[in-house]
């Protein structure tokens, strides 16, 4: 703890002896991974900073921005200090964004120039020079070119504190034998990086479980790089909270939490969603009794083959329960209907499906009993922030490391098992459902964690004085 506050004070003390020009309005150019996770939280933090008199230029790439702006119920919520830019990701139009590897070597082609030249025409024009970059740490390359051009650096760690300080003992876990050179997994076992913190099985190490094995290496090696270029950062700032990873960030001090980044703690929408919100299940909601409506929710990548989702679909029929369920166009990898025949007739009466839901809004809501989510770390800390027990269904990437914070290390959420055929059946759904809702230790526990994390974000907190602080040297 003495080592964290060292480092802010640290941060402090520059910020006094930065001789720079003050600046009566500063110009931040926001660059996201190019993923739905990584977008939402960056643009949260960006309207964060435009509440506090900034201007914002946020970097989405071509295919995002149109899917960004499409998706904005009301583009008035973008006032003339946020400006909605994009850039080419190197990719032709027909090809496949969810390609991992493709996407990051195609990006470190062509937006890095791209990047130098958006900044160079803004500072060429009337309005306020860019001051600073935050870019998001998987986005390295956008440090690079803002040293380049001398100007401030911020590195926006977007995930569990945890899944970074992994990434920093990548030397350590190689000397160890733990992982190969090259990033694979020579055997599959069990670890943890500290006492406290969250038990992994390497086969389900973050760039472990993407794609193909070509795609895996390229994903390590993004990563070996990020490490490189997040010291070129001033800061590097995380949307997390110190009580819930505090072994994560006493292993890796220099990261600091500001978090969690959500759009009701500054009483406004939040934005960047990839696909328009369906707000009529808020009304639906309304009908429902207190703590009756399982909430079902896989994030914008996770894709289910037939079986899988039927099977989902009948546990959420058998259970007699009400639900609510977002299923997205392309959550299945088959075009035809994916439900059992009839089944939105045999569940019209307590079943809602939607395409895509404004989840902060569903999670606060009284009727919500718990989350069936794919943890990726934005669902992780909304359902948290809301006092929701968690029925946790991984997909890839950091969702299995997030299934353990829920479940072995809060204690907020249950996993389920699979079978021999590695399908999560109707069974074990419901099994896992009736015990997380039949036991109130996990809505107590639930409860408990909320009020953790949102003290840290009011005044006094944790989270809420480092980024005072960091407002503040941004302003210097």
């Amino acid at each position: 703890m003495i080592r964290f506050r060292n480092h802010v004070q640290k941060h402090l003390k520059a910020k006094k002896e930065n001789s720079r020009t003050k600046m009566s309005n500063p110009h931040i150019v926001a660059v996201p991974f190019p993923a739905q996770g990584h977008v939402i939280p960056l643009m949260e933090l960006s309207q964060c900073l435009v509440n506090h008199g900034f201007t914002v230029t946020f970097v989405n790439t071509d295919y995002n921005h149109k899917r960004v702006v499409n998706a904005l119920a009301d583009e008035s919520q973008f006032t003339d200090r946020i400006h909605l830019v994009s850039l080419p990701d190197g990719l032709e139009p027909w090809e496949d964004r969810n390609e991992l590897g493709q996407l990051c070597e195609a990006i470190q082609r062509v937006m890095p120039g791209k990047l130098e030249e958006l900044i160079e025409k803004i500072n060429k024009g009337k309005g306020d020079k860019v001051t600073c970059v935050i870019a998001d740490e998987s986005s390295g390359w956008a440090l690079e070119v803002a040293e380049k051009l001398n100007i401030r650096r911020v590195a926006f760690w977007p995930a569990a504190a945890a899944l970074l300080a992994l990434q920093f003992s990548f030397p350590k876990l190689i000397h160890e034998g733990i992982i190969n050179d090259d990033g694979t997994v020579p055997r599959s076992q069990i670890m943890q990086l500290a006492p406290n913190m969250p038990t992994m099985k390497t086969a389900d190490f973050a760039w472990a479980c993407i794609g193909d094995l070509t795609t895996q290496k390229i994903i390590f090696q993004v990563m070996v790089r990020n490490n490189r270029t997040v010291k070129l950062a001033e800061w590097i700032v995380c949307n997390s909270a110190y009580e819930l990873e505090p072994a994560a960030f006493a292993m890796a001090p220099e990261m600091l939490p500001i978090g969690p980044l959500l759009a009701s703690n500054r009483l406004g929408n939040s934005a960047g969603y990839f696909w328009p919100q369906d707000s009529t299940c808020l009304q639906w909601l309304d009908q429902q009794p207190a703590s009756s409506v399982i909430y079902v929710a896989f994030g914008s990548f996770t894709v289910f083959d037939r079986t899988q989702f039927q099977e989902l679909a009948l546990a959420l029929e058998l259970s007699q329960r009400k639900f609510l369920w977002v299923v997205r166009p392309d959550i299945t990898d088959k075009t035809s209907d994916p439900y059992p025949e009839g089944y939105q007739d045999h569940v019209a009466s307590r079943g809602l499906m939607v395409g895509w839901a404004p989840q902060q809004k569903v999670l606060a809501h009284p009727s919500i009993a718990c989350f069936l989510s794919h943890c990726g770390w934005n669902s992780t800390m909304e359902g948290v922030s809301n006092g929701v027990p968690f029925l946790c269904w991984p997909y890839f990437a950091d969702q299995f490391l997030n299934e353990s914070y829920i479940c072995d290390v809060w204690k907020v959420g249950l996993k389920f098992n699979k079978n021999e055929s590695g399908i999560i059946p109707q069974g074990e759904i419901n099994k896992k459902m009736e015990q997380l809702l039949g036991d109130e230790n996990f809505k107590a526990r639930a409860s408990k964690l909320k009020e953790m994390a949102m003290t840290n974000t009011k005044e006094g907190g944790q989270s809420h004085r480092i980024f005072k602080n960091f407002i503040e040297w941004m302003k210097a």
